[in-house]
C-alpha cells in the first residue's frame, strides 16, 4: 500500500503506539540522482553510524514495535514481518529495536524468530523499565527498576529474543523510585556476565544521564525526536555531543504525519491513539499542514517521498544519530531505508531548515499521562 493512498481513517491502536510506552513509535547531493521513490528500484542503505565509543549500527535502523499489533489494530502476518525483518538485513539494516512493553513481550518473540538465522550479524536493542507479569500483564505500580527486577527481567527477554546477550539495553522510562547508580550497578553486573553489551536511557532527565554516564558509559538515548518534535535539539542532543553518547530517534516520521498520509480531512477511529494528541485534534491538524507541504515541495523537488526527506534531514543533523523509523509494510521499509542514500549540500539544508524554522508545530506531541514519565530525574542514592 502506497502511503499517499493510505486510507486516510485509518486507527492508530494504543497498544501499538510508540507513544505509550505500554502496550494493551556536511554531505553532497547530486542533483542529477534519483533516490529510490514509486518508481524505482529500492537501493541498499547506505552507511553506518557509532552510538557511543564501540557501537557501529546501520545508519538506519527498523522499529519492530507493531510487529504484533498495528496502527489499525489489525494482527500482522507472522512469517511476513519475519520476511520483512530479513529483507531489511538483506538491504542492510543491522540495526533492530524491541521492547518488552511491545506486544508486551510478543514483540520480542517475532524478532528473535526473524533474527535467528543472522543473529550473529546484527545489534538487537530491547527495553525494560514497567511492571509486567510472565503472561504479559501488567503489574500494578507501573514502573520498575528495582535491580533484581532488571536481572530477572533480562532472563526472560533473551529467552524471547533467542539468544545470548543483548547488544544495546534501555532503561525504557526513568523509575522515580529508583536511584540510577542502583540501576545501571545492575547493569554492570550483567554486563560482566556477558548478558549485556551495552546500555542506554530511553526519555530521561539531563541530570540522571549525566549520573548514569558516570558510573558506566551511555551508549545510547533513545527520545522522540522528528520535523515534528525537535524537543531533543534543546539540551538532549549538546549533551550527547559533550559525552559521546549516540542519539536513537523513535517515531522519527511522527507516526506518520511526515509521510503525507495525514491531513485536515482525517478522521481518527475510535481507540485511536493519535486522537487523544492535541497535535493531532482537527483544528490542529490545518494548522500543522505547512510542515506537510514543505515535505512535498522537496520531495518532488527531489523526485523522492516526504518520508525520505524527513529521514534524511534527521541522518544530516550528526554522525551519532540512527532513526529506527517502525513498519509492518515491506515497501514502506525499502522506502524508509533508501532515505539513507539522499544527502543534503550544506546550502540545501540551511535553506530546509530555514524554512522549517518558519513553521509552528501546534499541539502537545503526548498526553499528559504519558508526557510526564519524560525527562524524569532519578532520585538520588543516599
Amino acid at each position: 500500500m502506497n502511503r499517499r493512498n493510505l486510507l486516510k481513517t485509518a486507527g492508530l491502536a494504543m497498544a501499538g503506539s510508540a507513544l505509550l510506552p505500554f502496550s494493551s513509535s556536511a554531505q553532497t547531493l547530486n542533483l542529477e540522482s534519483k533516490p529510490f521513490g514509486n518508481d524505482n528500484a529500492p537501493q541498499p542503505l547506505s552507511g553506518k553510524r557509532k552510538l557511543g565509543r564501540t557501537l557501529e549500527v546501520s545508519s538506519i535502523g527498523l522499529g519492530v514495535q507493531n510487529m504484533s499489533r498495528t496502527y489499525q489494530t489489525t494482527i500482522p502476518s507472522r512469517p511476513e514481518m519475519h520476511n520483512i525483518i530479513r529483507t531489511a538485513f538483506d538491504n542492510g539494516v543491522t540495526f533492530f529495536d524491541a521492547a518488552e512493553a511491545y506486544g508486551p513481550l510478543e514483540v520480542e518473540k517475532i524478532l528473535g524468530e526473524g533474527l535467528a538465522p543472522i543473529r550473529d550479524k546484527v545489534v538487537v536493542a530491547t527495553k525494560f523499565g514497567f511492571n509486567i507479569g510472565e503472561d504479559g500483564k501488567r503489574v500494578p505500580g507501573g514502573l520498575n527498576s528495582q535491580p533484581e527486577h532488571i536481572k530477572k527481567v533480562v532472563e526472560s527477554m533473551l529467552k524471547r529474543l533467542r539468544t545470548d546477550r543483548i547488544d544495546l539495553l534501555y532503561q525504557h522510562r526513568v523509575d522515580p523510585q529508583v536511584p540510577i547508580e542502583d540501576v545501571v550497578g545492575a547493569i554492570k553486573d550483567l554486563i560482566k556476565e556477558g548478558k549485556v553489551l551495552n546500555y542506554g536511557l530511553s526519555e530521561p532527565g539531563e541530570q540522571t544521564v549525566r549520573r548514569a554516564h558516570k558510573e558506566h558509559p551511555v551508549a545510547a538515548i533513545q527520545n522522540e525526536y522528528s520535523l515534528l518534535w525537535r524537543g531533543p535539539e534543546k539540551t538532549i542532543l549538546p549533551l550527547c555531543e559533550e559525552l559521546g553518547i549516540g542519539f536513537v530517534p523513535w517515531s522519527p516520521l511522527g507516526v506518520g504525519f511526515l509521510t503525507a498520509s495525514i491531513d485536515e480531512n482525517t478522521h481518527f477511529a475510535q481507540g485511536d491513539f493519535r486522537g487523544s494528541e492535541t497535535r493531532f485534534s482537527s483544528e490542529n491538524i490545518a494548522k500543522n499542514m505547512p510542515l506537510v507541504h514543505l515535505l512535498k515541495k522537496w520531495s518532488v523537488q527531489k523526485e523522492t517521498t516526504p518520508a525520505q526527506i524527513s529521514l534524511a534531514w534527521l541522518l544530516a543533523q550528526k554522525p551519532w544519530i540512527a532513526p529506527i523509523p517502525g513498519t509492518t509494510q515491506m515497501n514502506h521499509m525499502k522506502e524508509n531505508i533508501g532515505a539513507s542514500n539522499l544527502k543534503f549540500s550544506s546550502n540545501e539544508l540551511l535553506k530546509f531548515t530555514n524554512e522549517l524554522n518558519t513553521i509552528q508545530i501546534t499541539g502537545d506531541r503526548l498526553p499528559a499521562g504519558v508526557q510526564a514519565m519524560s525527562g524524569v530525574e532519578a532520585p538520588l542514592k543516599k
